[in-house]
Formats: C-alpha cells, sequence, structure tokens
C-alpha cells in the first residue's frame, strides 16, 4: 500500500493553536518501530523537508485513568510536541510508515480518516477508546470562582 501525502501535511513544529498531523501506523511499519509505540497509541507530528515525519506518541504506558481516551493520548502528545519537551516519547522516521488520518491543534482534532483510525485501535484491542465523532473540541477550562471576602 502506498501512502502519498500532499501539501496539507504540516511542515513544521506547530505553535500554540498552529495545527498538527494525525498519524497511524501502515502495514509498512518495521516491528520495532511499532513495538517502540505500543499497541493503541496517539501519534502526532510533522513532515520534514527530507521526507521524514517527526513524531511524537503517547501510549498510556503505565495505564493512568485520566489517559484512557485516545483523544486524552493525542492531546498530550501534541502538548509535548508543541512545547518540545524532553521524552523518550518522540523519533523522526520514515514517512511511509504512517498514513495522516487528520489533525490536532489547540482548539481540538478534526479526523478526515476514521475509518484508517478504527483499524488502527481495531488491530490494538482498544477499538471502544476511540473518539465517538470525527471532531473534537477541547473544552475550555471554567473560569475560576470569584471568592467574596466581604465588604462589598
Amino acid at each position: 500500500m502506498t501512502v502519498t501525502f500532499g501539501q496539507d501535511l504540516p511542515q513544521e513544529r506547530p505553535d500554540g493553536d498552529e495545527r498538527a498531523a494525525l498519524f497511524v501506523p501502515t502495514a509498512n511499519i518495521k516491528d520495532e518501530i511499532l513495538q517502540t509505540l505500543r499497541k493503541g497509541a496517539a501519534v502526532v507530528g510533522f513532515g520534514n523537508h527530507d521526507r521524514t515525519v517527526t513524531i511524537y506518541y503517547e501510549s498510556n504506558r503505565f495505564n493512568e485513568p485520566h489517559l484512557a481516551k485516545w483523544e486524552i493520548k493525542a492531546r498530550k502528545a501534541y502538548e509535548r510536541l508543541v512545547e518540545n519537551l524532553p521524552t523518550t516519547s518522540k523519533m523522526t522516521t520514515r514517512l511511509d510508515y504512517f498514513e495522516q488520518v487528520g489533525y490536532i491543534n489547540g482548539k481540538g482534532i478534526t479526523i478526515r480518516r476514521m475509518d484508517s483510525l478504527k483499524r488502527w485501535l481495531e488491530y490494538s484491542d482498544a477499538l471502544d477508546t476511540a473518539p465517538e465523532s470525527e471532531s473534537v473540541p477541547w473544552t475550555p477550562p471554567a473560569p475560576p470562582k470569584k471568592i467574596n471576602l466581604g465588604g462589598d
């Protein structure tokens, strides 16, 4: 299977609300890379000019309950990517090992190839962690409550 990336593949590390690509592994991926990612991982990243991709991934290695859903894992990986945080959960690898299935930015997720995402999650025995729709907006945090200390 040949996966062709168009001009819609982000070509540099995003800032703040800029978008990054969402990926799933293809059948071409080497076994050692797949084992490093771990099944069910959310993979985000961008293309490089040498036809490689830089990816950050989150697989919930320690089974933290708040990282059970795939979209939350994607958000955590995206935050690491944007902040360029030190992590062992990143790599630069061949473009043909991954298929771009959508985008993620500071406002949410847009999935363009839900069937490919679901195929990856089904292979990973994690289909129940899939997003409910192709658009997953981030809910902004609640505003802080005002504290009345008396007086006015």
